[in-house]
């Protein structure tokens, strides 16, 4: 990836489906900013064929340490593998809150069932 040599901070994601071992397609990301209280909206994506976002979600001066949000609109990418889940769906919108300390580049993955997920910090 072009951004892969960058110094400084940035804020990267993709989304695999676990249940069927492919990327996550057409999944709407939204990052939130957490300060005093506020949830502040800084950026959204939808995840490419390639699972990941076009361009990292933070980067350069828009990065700044703190506490955050990646929200995955993870609901209406499982209607849309027209799966036979009951309703209401167990999983609708994904929220994993971290924090970023340092100025270094940051991977919050999303890993996608219709029944579970996990995330780690990946490089």
């Amino acid at each position: 990836m072009a951004f892969e040599n960058d110094t400084g901070g940035r804020l990267t994601t993709h989304v695999l489906d676990t249940a069927t071992g492919r990327p996550a397609a057409g999944i709407e990301v939204s990052l939130f900013r957490l300060s005093n209280g506020v949830r502040e909206a800084v950026a959204s994506a939808r995840t490419n064929a390639d699972g990941r976002c076009d361009a990292p979600l933070l980067t350069g001066e828009e990065f700044e340490t703190g506490a955050y949000e990646l929200v995955f609109g993870a609901g209406a990418y499982l209607d849309a593998q027209r799966l036979d889940l009951p309703e209401p769906k167990f999983l609708d919108e994904v929220v994993i809150r971290f924090g970023m300390a340092e100025q270094r580049h940051y991977h919050v993955p999303l890993l996608l069932s219709p029944f579970g997920y996990s995330t780690y910090r990946g490089s």
